[in-house]
């Protein structure tokens, strides 16, 4: 499973690309906000341009994926940022995916909409490799293949959370979330036929395995290190993380424990053969 960072803070990108274990970036407006925000505060009169800062992203991610995503609205608005974005910062050095919300209504009285499949269908037709991300069912994830998509975002994390809000679950994002899902009254609680994110995951690579699909699944929303390594049990393509998560998922009480004993059993002879 490959593991993508889901930031746009460079320090987080810089010590993940450093550590030699991320194979890519995805960010979107929510990221970018707060990352130019807290960049700006370490920056002498304000003076960073987001552009630049892109820039700079793309720089450390080199020729791995960076997602960048549009605003949204309309195909027609979608398919020119797109365009826009990548024109802007695609370049022989660096690999930028356009990242196209599946759905872009944002009208509760009418929330479907072809307008991002429309929108994929035209970047890819074009060459453009597009990430379709809020994805929450297996057949969005379906249709988004069927328009071409590149990859597709499963947001994992948020279908635990309407689980439990749903059923009026006291919980913290972090929370883990049991891959089979929490029984009630001897009932598994679902949402659209789903027991968990990680349930999402699962009928979505079985959508794209029945029929031999392409498109890479990206496990989104992951909140924990233990979902993390659910997601790599179910053999999704690529997980992206946060990177607390990143971080979390090196560590384990008794390796330090090992590591403090270890340290201490070392003879100084054995020390100075190294």
């Amino acid at each position: 499973m490959k593991i993508f960072l889901d930031t746009a803070i460079i320090d987080e990108i810089k010590q993940g690309y450093d550590s030699g274990l991320v194979d890519g970036v995805t960010t979107n407006p929510s990221l970018m906000k707060k990352a130019i925000e807290e960049a700006k505060k370490s920056c002498t009169g304000n003076a960073i341009s987001l552009r630049s800062y892109i820039q700079r992203i793309l720089t450390i991610a080199g020729k791995t994926p960076v997602s960048l995503e549009v605003k949204g609205g309309s195909a027609d608005d979608m398919i020119r940022q797109g365009l826009s974005l990548y024109k802007k910062f695609s370049t022989k050095s660096n690999h930028v995916v356009i990242k196209i919300p599946l759905n872009p209504s944002v009208d509760k009285d009418n929330p479907e909409s072809l307008e991002g499949f429309k929108a994929i269908r035209s970047l890819t037709s074009k060459g453009i490799p597009v990430n379709v991300t809020l994805c929450f069912t297996a057949e969005q994830a379906l249709l988004a293949a069927k328009a071409g998509a590149t990859y597709i975002s499963p947001f994992i994390g948020r279908i635990d959370d309407k689980i439990r809000t749903d059923n009026k679950i006291k919980f913290d994002k972090t929370d883990y979330f049991p891959a089979d899902g929490i029984e009630r009254k001897g009932d598994i609680l679902l949402e659209s036929g789903m027991a968990s994110g990680i349930d999402l995951l699962q009928q979505v690579k079985d959508v794209y395995d029945n029929y031999g699909i392409t498109t890479q699944i990206i496990a989104a929303s992951v909140r924990n290190a233990q979902q993390a390594r659910e997601c790599a049990l179910v053999g999704v393509d690529i997980a992206t993380l946060p990177f607390s998560v990143f971080k979390a998922m090196t560590t384990h009480p008794k390796t330090q424990e090992g590591m403090i004993s270890f340290l201490k059993d070392t003879v100084k002879e054995y020390e100075d053969m190294m």
